[in-house]
């Protein structure tokens, strides 16, 4: 696993989400930016199980493997929750987006970083 690639992609959805939160209700907590290394690694370990060969061969499943745990796990997780606590719908949105593009962008550091 190229854990170097985990700390790039870690630092990039931080400071993809931090952007998308700044003045918005961002979280005041240092450790929600810090926890996205938990991410990071399970894409990277995903992508190793893969392998660089068939990565090699077929970079599309980069955007894939990051796009598919947004829209499959994180996105359902976030408007549960959302919905719960009864957040308004353009906030959902919003950081629905602000999660697409961070875990698109590491699976692009992990493809830049092969």
């Amino acid at each position: 696993m190229n854990w170097i690639a985990v700390l790039v992609a870690a630092l990039t959805a931080a400071l993809i989400l931090h952007l998308f939160w700044r003045g918005a209700g961002a979280p005041r907590s240092q450790w929600f930016y810090l926890l996205q290394i938990v991410p990071a690694a399970m894409l990277g370990h995903a992508l190793a199980r893969i392998g660089p060969d068939r990565l090699a061969a077929k970079p599309h499943l980069y955007a894939m493997q990051a796009g598919g745990l947004a829209l499959a796990i994180v996105l359902p997780a976030l408007w549960m929750v959302s919905r719960r606590d009864g957040a308004a719908g353009r906030d959902g949105w919003r950081d629905s987006l602000a999660f697409v593009l961070a875990y698109l962008a590491m699976g692009a550091v992990f493809w830049a970083l092969a």
